[in-house]
């Protein structure tokens, strides 16, 4: 699972030209499955993605998080993070999940941090062709695997 973690402070997704979902500050994250992907990689990234201090406290440090801020996230599904272009000039995507079971563990991750982490999340359309529009602020941007 691999994961494209981007400070905002404001982002949405858009599907045929309609706002589909939409968040203030927080973040924006691009969510990869692999194969050998199960639900404890899920629970241990939306862990990591409640709990990444990476917003400013009192004192201007890096030390809070989207728990601490109340902040929200835009989930956006995307396979290509597992594109291996190191032959060629044309992505491989052999190492990305096949789409049935990268969207039951794409709605887990996102359930994992609403239910469990209480981080309102805004999601776009798996599988559907998405345009992202977002304010980075920072700009911050972690990458997460596991």
């Amino acid at each position: 699972m691999k994961l494209v973690v981007q400070r905002v402070s404001q982002a949405s997704c858009l599907v045929n030209q309609h706002i589909v979902g939409a968040i203030d500050a927080g973040f924006v994250v691009f969510v990869g499955f692999t194969h050998s992907d199960t639900i404890d990689e899920v629970r241990y990234l939306a862990k990591k993605v409640a709990k990444l201090r990476v917003f400013e406290d009192e004192n201007g440090k890096l030390n809070q998080s989207l728990q601490d801020c109340g902040y929200a996230v835009l989930s956006i599904s995307q396979f290509t993070l597992y594109g291996d272009a190191k032959k060629g000039n044309r992505p491989s995507f052999t190492e990305a999940m096949n789409p049935i079971q990268a969207e039951e563990l794409y709605y887990a991750f996102n359930k994992e941090l609403e239910d469990v982490h209480h981080i309102p999340v805004a999601t776009g359309q798996f599988g559907e062709h998405m345009v992202i529009e977002a304010i980075n602020d920072g700009p911050v941007t972690i990458l997460l695997e596991k």
